[in-house]
């Protein structure tokens, strides 16, 4: 490692025919934190990843990770990074074991020091019970913790993690920030991609926000949701029988009116109000009392702060998008993480190796 960004890279483009999957993109991580790239799906952000991981070229622009280039000193770079991708790169065929020992194998590892290895990495992401079973038997989130073990096999001072928890349920994504969390606390660099928000609100040291291949934000998750404003009083007004729901929205905006400290927000289809307050936890007593004089029944009301939802609704005009569990990426944007595992980790035999077959 330098004493430079641990990743760095400057007006990064790419084009698939007439897709233009990145614009010119700048990126920074400091060593030993988490760069969250966050997005919907098609913004760039598998692109970005396959660039700095050496599996793609950039059409303009310079990126350096763990200070090697990637493009002119890809083979060096290899050796020193990561990748777990979108969908679990192993072997259903092989037990978890050996799919560990084959990935160190493939990094030209021992075979004493293979199995070594991938004996400490199932200990470590508690799958020794299953070492022995084939992995087609593992459910989704032991599969997640077995790729993400594989990436570790050399110890690389550098992680990329591709949308890491895409089709886990709530405990397997907890499972997996907490091991995301102990691998910084090492001393590993993160770049995550992802489209769960809170994800990136939980792990990320900065985040950048990608749409259409151009960066549209960029800052600490705190920094970000400054952007959007101060507290909102949220409510949800109630259905009742022949009620016109816009009425009753429309009454609860002129109850609030007083308090608001600017456009209120209004969403039929969900039955919602978002007013921007300020000192809201004074005001929350009186709001009540306004809306039950003004006749207005609510399901919910909160007193909330900014949410990187929120941020993401004011940047991009539209909710972000949940990962889809069943549906494969688009051809432009990534394929299959299989074979990548395999280009990224292969390289030629060591004379030694070669003598030894």
């Amino acid at each position: 490692m330098t004493h430079g960004p641990a990743i760095f890279a400057e007006g990064l483009k790419k084009r698939f025919g007439q897709t233009h999957a990145l614009r010119g993109i700048d990126l920074r991580a400091d060593e030993g934190t988490v760069l969250g790239v966050l997005g919907p799906n098609g913004a760039g952000k598998t692109t970005a990843v396959r660039i700095l991981t050496t599996l793609l070229k950039p059409d303009a622009g310079h990126a350096e990770v763990a200070g090697f280039d990637v493009v002119r000193q890809a083979n060096a770079l290899r050796a020193r990074i990561g990748l777990a991708g979108q969908y679990a790169a192993v072997d259903d065929l092989l037990t978890g074991r050996e799919n560990l020992v084959m990935v160190g194998r493939l990094y030209h590892l021992r075979a004493r020091d293979a199995r070594q290895r991938a004996t400490e990495l199932l200990t470590r992401f508690e799958l020794d019970d299953a070492a022995g079973r084939v992995v087609k038997t593992y459910s989704g989130g032991m599969r997640r913790r077995l790729d993400l073990a594989a990436s570790l096999i050399v110890a690389p001072p550098i992680l990329f993690l591709d949308e890491p928890t895409t089709g886990l349920d709530p405990r397997g994504r907890q499972d997996m920030w907490d091991l995301i969390s102990r691998l910084v606390a090492d001393g590993t660099t993160v770049l995550l991609t992802t489209q769960y928000l809170e994800e990136a609100d939980l792990l990320a040291n900065q985040i950048v926000v990608v749409d259409h291949g151009l960066i549209i934000a960029r800052g600490t998750s705190d920094e970000l949701k400054a952007q959007v404003g101060g507290e909102r009083l949220d409510i949800v007004v109630a259905r009742r029988g022949g009620s016109d729901i816009r009425s009753s929205l429309d009454a609860a905006v002129r109850a609030l009116a007083p308090y608001a400290q600017g456009e209120p927000q209004v969403d039929v289809e969900r039955r919602r109000v978002v007013v921007p307050v300020a000192n809201g936890s004074r005001l929350l007593a009186g709001a009540v009392r306004d809306l039950d004089a003004a006749g207005v029944q609510v399901d919910d009301l909160a007193l909330r702060r900014p949410t990187l939802d929120d941020v993401f609704l004011a940047l991009t005009g539209h909710e972000a998008e949940q990962p889809s569990t069943t549906t494969r990426p688009a051809a432009s944007e990534s394929r299959s993480l299989e074979p990548e595992r395999v280009c990224l980790l292969y390289t030629s035999p060591s004379p030694r190796d070669r003598q030894k077959s």
